[in-house]
């Protein structure tokens, strides 16, 4: 999840809350993310099981080995420490791009080799990337209350740090804009447990797709495994099909946003993806562009398929 918005508008308090409203690990996660902290020599004296979802947040000047994971003698890095739990990434484009681009492949597969000459070592690393950016580098494009300072290029430039096929495996592109006092003071409160309980109840019906697989999660479907998982309907396919064809979205992009769509289902409690959910996820992959300021203002169709919302 990639959270665009102004200084202030709250990303990294939400990135924060996101442990929150997870469910509680299970006792092999436990055991899995346990031994990792064990390993990296992150875990404290006397400390037993980790039962909650980690959460990391290395800064931005973090170096490759740090992040991913290596050294003289390979240690986990950052995204191994945050094995079942949450990555976050704050101000996204101020890391170095050669660091971000390391994570790719370890996203796809949920575990990072590390192959020096003394020997190899392979680290599990599933885990939710949570990122937060300003829209533009002064950070306020968009922002009705404080006018941009930042002309075009300075814009491009900021965009251009991150790459397509990063973004590319980023599911939900949000827009996090300022909120009105107004707005916070009339928002009602709902408890991270009433929250909890529905992700819990989610996943539940996720798991139930490979009952013999501990912890499933359909992030974990296989493009093989989309097509009776789904059980798209006509006029869903239609949409799918109309949506591909508009926006351009690769073959990895498609994959992930039917994910998206059952997840948004199993939340809604449905057994079928109707077009409702379909899209809703495929508007998650556009937000960026909306946000974030220079290209936006050229319509998806306008876009090279591929290339960065900006």
């Amino acid at each position: 999840m990639l959270l665009i918005g102004p200084p202030g508008a709250g990303k990294t308090m939400l990135a924060r809350r996101l442990p929150s409203i997870l469910p509680r690990l299970t006792r092999a996660e436990a055991i899995d993310v346990t031994r990792i902290h064990s390993v990296a020599g992150t875990l404290p004296a006397g400390q037993g099981l980790i039962e909650t979802p980690p959460f990391r947040a290395p800064h931005h000047g973090t170096s490759a080995p740090g992040l991913v994971g290596g050294g003289a003698r390979p240690s986990p890095g950052e995204i191994s420490l945050a094995h079942r739990g949450v990555l976050f990434l704050d101000e996204l484009p101020e890391f170095r791009r050669d660091v971000l681009e390391g994570i790719r492949q370890p996203i796809e597969e949920k575990r990072v080799s590390i192959v020096r000459v003394g020997g190899a070592c392979a680290y599990p690393c599933d885990f939710l990337l949570v990122a937060a950016m300003n829209p533009c580098p002064c950070g306020f494009l968009g922002d009705p209350r404080r006018a941009c300072r930042c002309d075009l290029r300075e814009r491009t430039r900021y965009g251009r740090k991150l790459s397509g096929p990063l973004l590319d495996r980023i599911d939900l592109h949000v827009a996090v804009p300022a909120v009105p006092w107004a707005d916070l003071e009339a928002s009602p409160a709902e408890p991270s447990e009433a929250i909890r309980t529905r992700v819990r109840e989610a996943r539940e019906r996720a798991g139930k797709r490979r009952p013999g697989v501990p912890g499933f999660r359909n992030a974990d479907l296989s493009a093989s495994d989309l097509d009776p998982a789904v059980a798209l309907e006509p006029d869903t396919r239609r949409l799918l099909a109309r949506a591909v064809e508009s926006l351009g979205l690769s073959v990895r992009a498609l994959h992930r946003s039917i994910k998206v769509a059952r997840t948004v289902a199993d939340l809604a409690g449905a057994d079928r993806i109707d077009a409702v959910h379909l899209a809703e996820a495929i508007s998650y992959r556009l937000r960026a562009g909306e946000a974030a300021g220079p290209g936006a203002e050229l319509s998806a169709r306008e876009r090279r398929p591929g290339s960065p919302p900006w």
